[in-house]
Protein backbone atom coordinates (compact mmCIF):
# COMPACT_ATOMS: atom_id res chain seq x y z
CA UNK A 1 0.00 0.00 0.00
CA UNK A 2 0.95 3.70 -0.77
CA UNK A 3 -0.16 6.27 2.05
CA UNK A 4 0.06 9.85 1.56
CA UNK A 5 -0.48 11.73 5.25
CA UNK A 6 -1.77 15.19 5.69
CA UNK A 7 0.66 18.05 7.61
CA UNK A 8 -1.60 17.70 10.76
CA UNK A 9 -0.99 14.16 10.97
CA UNK A 10 2.69 14.20 10.17
CA UNK A 11 3.14 17.28 13.01
CA UNK A 12 1.32 14.66 15.58
CA UNK A 13 3.71 12.22 14.54
CA UNK A 14 6.51 13.95 16.41
CA UNK A 15 9.56 12.49 18.84
CA UNK A 16 7.51 14.10 21.83
CA UNK A 17 4.00 13.39 20.93
CA UNK A 18 1.41 10.13 21.83
CA UNK A 19 -1.34 9.06 20.11
CA UNK A 20 -2.92 7.90 17.17
CA UNK A 21 -0.90 10.08 14.71
CA UNK A 22 2.80 8.52 16.27
CA UNK A 23 1.22 4.99 16.26
CA UNK A 24 0.43 5.35 12.65
CA UNK A 25 3.40 6.65 11.80
CA UNK A 26 5.13 3.51 13.47
CA UNK A 27 2.55 0.76 12.02
CA UNK A 28 3.36 2.22 8.38
CA UNK A 29 6.81 1.22 8.87
CA UNK A 30 6.29 -2.09 10.61
CA UNK A 31 3.52 -3.06 7.47
CA UNK A 32 5.96 -1.93 4.50
CA UNK A 33 3.54 0.97 3.46
CA UNK A 34 5.16 3.52 1.75
CA UNK A 35 4.22 6.62 2.78
CA UNK A 36 4.28 9.34 0.04
CA UNK A 37 5.44 12.81 0.71
CA UNK A 38 6.68 15.70 -0.75
CA UNK A 39 8.88 18.57 -0.28
CA UNK A 40 6.08 21.04 0.35
CA UNK A 41 4.64 18.35 3.35
CA UNK A 42 8.16 18.41 4.49
CA UNK A 43 8.58 22.34 4.62
CA UNK A 44 4.38 22.49 5.85
CA UNK A 45 5.66 20.23 9.06
CA UNK A 46 8.46 22.10 9.79
CA UNK A 47 6.79 25.39 9.62
CA UNK A 48 3.74 24.33 11.36
CA UNK A 49 5.69 22.64 14.32
CA UNK A 50 7.38 26.45 15.02
CA UNK A 51 4.02 27.71 16.09
CA UNK A 52 3.63 29.21 19.36
CA UNK A 53 0.63 27.08 20.43
CA UNK A 54 2.35 23.63 19.22
CA UNK A 55 5.92 24.89 20.75
CA UNK A 56 3.61 25.26 24.32
CA UNK A 57 2.33 21.35 23.78
CA UNK A 58 5.41 19.86 22.84
CA UNK A 59 8.44 22.25 23.26
CA UNK A 60 10.52 21.28 20.87
CA UNK A 61 13.90 22.44 19.53
CA UNK A 62 15.20 23.71 16.08
CA UNK A 63 16.78 20.47 16.76
CA UNK A 64 14.08 18.37 17.50
CA UNK A 65 12.30 19.89 14.29
CA UNK A 66 14.55 19.02 12.07
CA UNK A 67 15.09 15.49 13.37
CA UNK A 68 11.30 15.02 13.02
CA UNK A 69 11.51 16.18 9.54
CA UNK A 70 14.89 14.00 8.74
CA UNK A 71 12.71 11.14 9.80
CA UNK A 72 10.26 11.28 7.91
CA UNK A 73 12.22 11.88 4.62
CA UNK A 74 14.05 8.88 5.62
CA UNK A 75 11.39 6.52 5.75
CA UNK A 76 9.50 8.32 2.85
CA UNK A 77 8.85 8.38 -0.83
CA UNK A 78 9.84 12.01 -1.87
CA UNK A 79 7.71 13.02 -4.81
CA UNK A 80 7.55 16.12 -6.66
CA UNK A 81 3.57 17.08 -7.18
CA UNK A 82 2.62 18.78 -10.09
CA UNK A 83 -0.05 21.65 -9.67
CA UNK A 84 -3.27 21.26 -11.05
CA UNK A 85 -6.58 23.24 -11.08
CA UNK A 86 -8.16 24.13 -7.15
CA UNK A 87 -9.42 20.67 -5.25
CA UNK A 88 -10.37 21.94 -1.83
CA UNK A 89 -12.32 24.88 -2.71
CA UNK A 90 -12.61 25.71 1.17
CA UNK A 91 -8.65 25.79 1.63
CA UNK A 92 -6.89 26.01 -1.48
CA UNK A 93 -3.67 25.61 0.62
CA UNK A 94 -4.34 22.17 0.69
CA UNK A 95 -4.87 21.12 -3.26
CA UNK A 96 -0.41 20.62 -2.82
CA UNK A 97 -1.24 17.47 -0.55
CA UNK A 98 -4.06 16.23 -2.53
CA UNK A 99 -1.35 16.86 -5.70
CA UNK A 100 1.03 15.17 -3.55
CA UNK A 101 -0.95 12.00 -3.39
CA UNK A 102 -1.64 11.98 -7.23
CA UNK A 103 1.97 12.28 -7.66
CA UNK A 104 2.66 9.35 -5.59
CA UNK A 105 0.01 7.17 -6.97
CA UNK A 106 -1.20 6.61 -3.34
CA UNK A 107 -3.93 4.34 -2.43
CA UNK A 108 -5.07 6.45 0.45
CA UNK A 109 -4.87 9.88 1.56
CA UNK A 110 -4.77 10.06 5.08
CA UNK A 111 -6.39 13.42 6.95
CA UNK A 112 -8.79 14.58 9.47
CA UNK A 113 -8.98 17.87 7.90
CA UNK A 114 -12.87 18.35 6.85
CA UNK A 115 -11.66 20.27 3.59
CA UNK A 116 -10.70 16.98 1.98
CA UNK A 117 -14.17 15.23 2.68
CA UNK A 118 -16.38 17.71 0.65
CA UNK A 119 -17.96 16.28 -2.57
CA UNK A 120 -15.60 17.75 -5.27
CA UNK A 121 -12.12 16.82 -3.24
CA UNK A 122 -13.94 13.13 -2.68
CA UNK A 123 -14.79 12.73 -6.17
CA UNK A 124 -11.12 14.05 -7.83
CA UNK A 125 -9.84 11.32 -5.43
CA UNK A 126 -12.02 8.64 -5.96
CA UNK A 127 -11.44 9.26 -9.79
CA UNK A 128 -8.00 8.70 -9.26
CA UNK A 129 -7.72 5.68 -7.03
CA UNK A 130 -7.19 7.33 -4.11
CA UNK A 131 -9.26 6.28 -0.98
CA UNK A 132 -9.32 9.06 1.56
CA UNK A 133 -9.38 7.44 5.00
CA UNK A 134 -8.52 9.25 8.83
CA UNK A 135 -5.36 8.54 10.78
CA UNK A 136 -7.23 6.11 13.14
CA UNK A 137 -9.33 4.63 10.15
CA UNK A 138 -5.54 3.68 9.00
CA UNK A 139 -4.42 2.48 11.82
CA UNK A 140 -7.10 0.23 12.14
CA UNK A 141 -6.82 -0.90 8.66
CA UNK A 142 -3.28 -1.58 9.61
CA UNK A 143 -3.87 -3.48 12.59
CA UNK A 144 -6.38 -5.55 11.34
CA UNK A 145 -3.66 -6.57 8.17
CA UNK A 146 -1.08 -7.35 10.19
CA UNK A 147 -3.26 -9.46 12.46
CA UNK A 148 -5.48 -11.04 9.62
CA UNK A 149 -3.41 -10.49 6.31
CA UNK A 150 -5.55 -8.31 4.48
CA UNK A 151 -5.32 -4.81 3.02
CA UNK A 152 -7.73 -1.90 2.83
Amino acid sequence: MRAAIDTAILVRANAKATGPAKELVQALQASGTRLIISPYLLDEVQRVLRYPRLQTIYRLTDGDIWEHVRFLESISEIVEPAEGPPIVLKDPNDDPVVYTALAGQADVLCTVDKHFYEPNVVAFCSRNGIQLITDVELLHALRRATVGGSEL
